[in-house]
């Protein structure tokens, strides 16, 4: 064994799923939107992101006890805060934490939405659905504002909006895959009010009962983005830059899931960079 193979062996598991998270980044939202940011406020915003994303890697695919893990992570937090994290993201977490006054409460929330994946993964109502988004998406948005420096009760309100309306959207792409995990987050009152059942969810074509359930639930995410676009306008230089790409990012996605006529089984509707840019524009200019 090389001695690098035996560090890694040593290494707590936070940090071997570190590793590969970074690696997977390059084609999400949140890092292209840190992109914008520049150096300073850009490396903030990865340390944010690297922890949200480590966390849903511990519940969504490592191995062992994801409870266990996600217990570690949030000790792992408690450290952070303390200044005296050892894991490489969580140290990156300490001085982000101190030079923006970042809440605690934001982060324990998205480990908190982790555990649930485990105890509760078939949704039963709407209203459970906006509380898991409350938890697994919602922080991000707060903390992002905090690091900006623009986090008043009014946007973060609005934010939630955004953020919430982001996740359902991309839970409507992924209706198949989260499906294959065990994981439904279509409401089952509404799967039992069009007709769908847990099978249709796993069948080679979307039948018409799922794709007219999804036409609501994706109504429901494109009124809560567009509910959200006055943080864009509330906002100035960067950082109404970024905003209105998360935005425009969540718009363009809606179309694509219409233009799809909501066909999710056979692979998840993807927007086009044109269409992203396009939708973008037009949330800076308050058209949302």
């Amino acid at each position: 064994m090389t001695a690098t193979a035996a560090a890694d062996e040593e290494a707590t598991t936070p940090e071997l799923e570190a590793r590969a998270i970074r690696a997977r980044a390059s084609g999400e939202n949140f890092t292209v939107s840190a992109l914008v940011f520049g150096r300073t406020l850009g490396a903030r915003l990865y340390a944010i992101y690297d922890y949200a994303r480590l966390v849903d890697e511990l519940g969504d695919a490592a191995p062992g006890d994801r409870l266990a893990l996600l217990d570690e992570a949030e000790a792992e937090l408690d450290l952070a805060f303390a200044g005296e994290a050892t894991t490489r993201i969580f140290r990156n977490l300490t001085p982000v934490i101190r030079s923006c006054g970042l809440p605690r409460e934001a982060f324990v929330r998205l480990i908190d939405a982790n555990r649930r994946d485990q105890h509760r993964p078939v949704v039963e109502t709407y209203a459970e659905l906006l509380d898991y988004c409350r938890l697994s998406a919602n922080p991000v948005g707060e903390l992002v504002l905090h690091v900006l420096g623009a986090a008043t009760p009014e946007r973060i309100a609005l934010s939630d909006s955004v953020c919430t309306g982001l996740q359902l959207v991309e839970h409507w792409q992924d209706v198949a895959e989260d499906a294959r995990k065990g994981r439904i987050y279509l409401p089952a009152e509404d799967r039992e009010r069009f007709g769908v059942t847990p099978a249709d969810l796993h069948a080679r074509t979307t039948g018409d009962p799922l794709r007219r359930l999804l036409e609501l639930e994706t109504a429901r995410a494109e009124q809560l983005l567009s509910a959200g676009g006055p943080l864009v306008r509330s906002l100035s230089g960067r950082g109404r830059l970024a905003v209105a790409g998360y935005v425009g990012g969540g718009r363009a996605a809606v179309q694509a899931l219409q233009r799809a006529h909501f066909d999710v089984l056979a692979g998840p509707p993807k927007a086009g960079k044109l269409l992203r840019a396009r939708c973008t524009m037009l949330a800076l200019g308050g058209a949302v």
